[in-house]
């Protein structure tokens, strides 16, 4: 009796361990060890949760530079270059202003800077190769989001330096307010893109999921110029907690994870459209298949919906702590359950009842929506527990 060739191919394939080369092994060597020298020198600052903190995250570096290899070239050069800052900064905050290379390209403010141009530049290439089909101008645009997103690291890296050249009771973790969250949200939404870009192969969705990077971009550029909200100040003390620097990050997560199926329901429906109009169109055959699309929301929201959980059962911990109770039905937390149950329910129709294609396209586009009042709308509109990001 013959063997299926998949059930022989399952049988060969070594374990994952075993896949791992030497490079591999040197990546987790050097990141341990970075761990273990920030600890012996800075763990007088540190209390057991954030020890935890510090090598829960070296080693959730390790299975992401693993699974995704990439991903281990942007962690060296953002390391490699927020280290040059810092030592460039020596222990004089003044030295942003006299040093060439820390006021044109590595303190914080100017690699800031540098994302938000890249992100706009690479918008644009990459809207040109979906209506050029100019492989170049795709590589160029993949290039510069891969740019951009290392500029938005280093910026919040060196930032955080920043704050403790302040005062060493200023310090901290720069995903307190909305300018720093805004940095925060650009680069990890990019960033889930890159990995979809390169795991289906496909260019086609950046000019979408751009567009939402560029808008918080502008939002982001607005708030620095008008409002002076890149001036670092201390914290209020219900920020002052290791919590932040667990709950803020994963929401964050869940927030890019759900405006990049929110851009890719956008293409899905113009496809569609396109599809019905005219099969032969340009955007009919330039923007990938639908199914293939329909699968990218999938996943993206099943992501961001993991993490999203995750940062509410922290938040909940957190407010504990802090207020003495888990939950109190402020606006911020009425408004996460609200993003919570809408997404638990898009995944239930999807999962359960079978549901797919137009239906669950639109309801993620105004999944974004829904999205975007929790994240911002309820500081402009709604006073509450968590006002710290007014307007």
């Amino acid at each position: 009796m013959s063997v299926p060739n998949e059930f022989m191919s399952s049988e060969i394939q070594p374990s994952f361990f075993k896949r791992l080369n030497i490079v591999d092994w040197i990546f987790a060597v050097l990141l341990v060890t970075g761990s273990i020298y920030a600890f012996q020198k800075y763990s007088v600052l540190m209390d057991s949760y954030e020890v935890g903190i510090l090598f829960g995250t070296a080693f959730s570096f390790i299975a992401i530079g693993w699974l995704w290899k990439p991903a281990r070239g942007l962690m060296f050069y953002v390391a490699i270059l927020s280290l040059f800052a810092i030592y460039l900064y020596g222990t004089e905050l003044a030295a942003g202003e006299s040093n060439f290379f820390l006021r044109f390209l590595l303190s914080a403010q100017s690699a800031t800077m540098w994302m938000s141009a890249l992100f706009v530049m690479a918008t644009v290439a990459y809207f040109i190769e979906l209506f050029s089909g100019n492989v170049f101008t795709g590589k160029v645009a993949t290039a510069m989001t891969w740019s951009a997103t290392a500029m938005g690291f280093i910026g919040l890296l060196v930032r955080w330096r920043e704050t403790y050249l302040h005062g060493i009771d200023i310090g901290h973790i720069p995903v307190s307010n909305l300018y720093e969250v805004f940095i925060l949200f650009a680069i990890i939404t990019a960033l889930i893109y890159l990995y979809y870009e390169k795991r289906y192969e496909t260019r086609s969705l950046g000019a979408f999921v751009l567009l939402v990077i560029t808008a918080a971009v502008a939002f982001l550029l607005w708030y620095h110029f008008e409002k002076g909200a890149s001036e670092i100040k201390p914290l209020v003390p219900a920020l002052q907690s290791y919590w932040m620097k667990i709950h803020v990050p994963a929401n964050f997560v869940g927030y890019g994870a759900f405006a990049l199926a929110a851009m890719v329901g956008v293409a899905y429906l113009i496809k569609d459209a396109a599809v019905k109009k005219n099969p032969e169109g340009l955007l009919a055959t330039r923007l990938p298949p639908l199914d293939m699309m329909d699968d990218v929301m999938h996943k993206s929201i099943a992501l961001g919906f993991a993490f999203f959980t995750i940062a509410t059962v922290l938040g909940a911990m957190w407010a504990a702590e802090a207020w003495g109770g888990y939950w109190s039905w402020d606006p911020k937390e009425t408004w996460a359950l609200i993003v919570w149950l809408n997404y638990a329910a898009w995944l239930h129709m999807r999962l359960m009842k079978g549901l797919r294609g137009t239906p669950l396209a639109w309801w993620a586009v105004i999944g974004l929506f829904v999205t975007l009042f929790a994240f911002l709308g309820v500081n402009m509109f709604l006073s509450g527990m968590h006002s710290y990001g007014e307007l």
